[in-house]
């Protein structure tokens, strides 16, 4: 748990470091050889991070300690029917067992990963964009145009 919860933390740290260095990064500055190749390879070490080693830590966190194998059966056919389970669960035309849940999670991680990089993205291109200055009065409201 504590190796899962502390790749998750310097993931999240990463793109918190990048979302910083954006924000002071003045827009158009030169970039020099040198800093171009530090930046990509914190790049892909942050990817490799982030898509490698944190889906990595749950895997090995559900498959372990939380004992997510393909024989936990969490819903599905129980053969011989016995009675004591509902007609649902002797009837559905599929088994979904915990390690089945183990690797949905794994999607997950990777979804919520490309969600925030595709947004770090985004964030790193509008730096130049100028938000809209609204002019307003004394008394905080916005001031109208007079015709």
């Amino acid at each position: 748990m504590v190796a899962l919860v502390l790749s998750f933390v310097i993931a999240m740290g990463g793109f918190g470091g990048i979302i910083a260095y954006g924000k002071r990064r003045p827009v158009g500055a030169p970039l020099s050889w040198g800093q171009a190749m530090v930046a990509a390879t914190l790049g892909f070490a942050l990817m490799f991070w982030a898509y490698g080693v944190v889906p990595h830590q749950w895997l090995t966190y559900a498959g372990n300690e939380l004992s997510w194998r393909p024989d936990k059966i969490l819903v599905g056919p129980k053969l011989p029917f016995s009675g004591s389970e509902g007609a649902f669960e002797y009837f559905l035309p599929f088994t979904l067992n915990y390690e089945n849940l183990n690797h949905i999670g794994a999607v997950v991680i990777y979804g919520l990963f490309l969600g925030m990089h595709v947004a770090i993205w985004a964030i790193w291109q509008d730096r130049a964009k100028q938000k809209p200055v609204e002019l307003t009065s004394g008394y905080g409201r916005p001031l109208v145009k007079q015709g």
